[in-house]
């Protein structure tokens, strides 16, 4: 029997208790959908026969009936003629028993066919009722697989992310940002010594200019104090 037979022998127990103890839940709920569906459609299949079957039993037991129902009215037609004198009264004695007869067995066979039909018709009702069934088991059973396959995959998920933040070493990253923390410090500062040095760094022809340069301010300085002082004397 496939999964899902065995599922629907067990009654009323959850799915999730259920599937729990089978190995790979999704592919094994996957087939068993698969297997319900085939059973639904050969269920389709053998209810539309039957049904078939039973209105071939009603349209049967409907003609069995109307031919009793024309012996009977036959018979009458040969009484009524006999009180007429139409018909010589042992003549039409022996014909009407002769319908009648033929109307009892007639009619025997439209209760046997009608019968046949309830019964038939009763199955159907039956049948029709387990489809029904069927079909909400499979709806039903496709819902609680979305539902699964949306767990598996958050679970899977945040299994992976567990995992991962798991296997990172908190010393060594700690370790890690200290080292590069140290290595920016290291060539900022450097960055500084090189600044230092292009501005203080000059050639020797800058530094006898700036000191030739440096003698004719203060002369002019002087100078300038000199005429100062002139004036105010």
């Amino acid at each position: 029997m496939n999964i899902f037979k065995r599922l629907l022998t067990i009654g009323k127990a959850e799915i999730h208790s259920v599937i729990e103890s089978f190995e790979d839940p999704i592919n094994m709920t996957e087939e068993g959908i698969r297997d319900m569906k085939e059973q639904l459609g050969k269920s389709i299949e053998a209810l539309a026969q039957l049904k078939a079957l039973t209105i071939r039993k009603k349209n049967e037991a409907e003609k069995e009936e109307q031919i009793a129902s024309d012996y009977y009215n036959k018979a009458i037609v040969i009484i009524q003629k006999a009180e007429k004198g139409e018909v010589e009264a042992p003549e039409a004695d022996r014909l009407a028993k002769e319908a009648l007869k033929r109307q009892a067995s007639y009619q025997e066979n439209t209760n046997k066919l009608q019968e046949e039909h309830q019964k038939l018709h009763s199955d159907c009702e039956k049948m029709q009722t387990t489809i029904n069934h069927l079909k909400s088991s499979i709806s039903k059973w496709e819902n609680e697989l979305n539902t699964l396959k949306a767990r598996v995959q958050v679970s899977e998920a945040t299994k992976d992310i567990n995992q991962k933040m798991t296997q990172m070493d908190t010393g060594s990253a700690v370790s890690m940002l200290e080292k590069l923390k140290d290595r920016v410090v290291q060539q900022e500062t450097l960055a500084e010594a090189y600044s230092d040095i292009s501005k203080s760094g000059k050639t020797i022809d800058e530094e006898i200019d700036a000191i030739v340069n440096s003698n004719d301010r203060e002369a002019e300085e002087a100078l300038n104090r000199l005429k100062e002082t002139l004036k105010k004397g």
